[in-house]
């Protein structure tokens, strides 16, 4: 049997856990103070995902860059191929929250959007 150690990012706790597997089966999850935490450690032995947040260029902003974020988690193995495409990227002003600047970032169906308002050059 195969054990892992996490630290948990479920809460602020920060949780100490040890995960046993038997191959791709979870068998435990210890250490866990609360049920995110188990969740946690049974998705991350198996199917690790992230958020990504980083910026894109604006043309013609109040600002030359507007940060952006993945709509919701990756696979963590995209996360290169994601900020890679992210690297091209140039959107035009005016820029508001939650605008789409990216469609199905790197063939994951989701996509990136504006986390931050840039108003166009006055």
């Amino acid at each position: 049997m195969e054990k892992r150690n996490l630290t948990c990012i479920g809460c602020p706790m920060g949780c100490a856990i040890e995960v046993e597997m038997n191959g791709e089966e979870v068998v435990s999850v210890t250490g866990n103070t609360c049920k995110k935490g188990a969740e946690y450690a049974a998705k991350e032995v198996k199917d690790p995902t992230r958020i990504v947040t980083s910026t894109v260029r604006v043309k013609d902003g109040s600002m030359p860059v507007v940060s952006v974020k993945t709509a919701k988690d990756i696979p963590k193995g995209k996360i290169f191929a994601c900020v890679g495409a992210l690297r091209d990227v140039c959107v035009e002003a005016p820029v508001k929250i939650g605008d789409v600047v990216l469609e199905n970032v790197a063939g994951t169906g989701v996509n990136v959007i504006a986390t931050a308002n840039v108003n166009a050059e006055a």
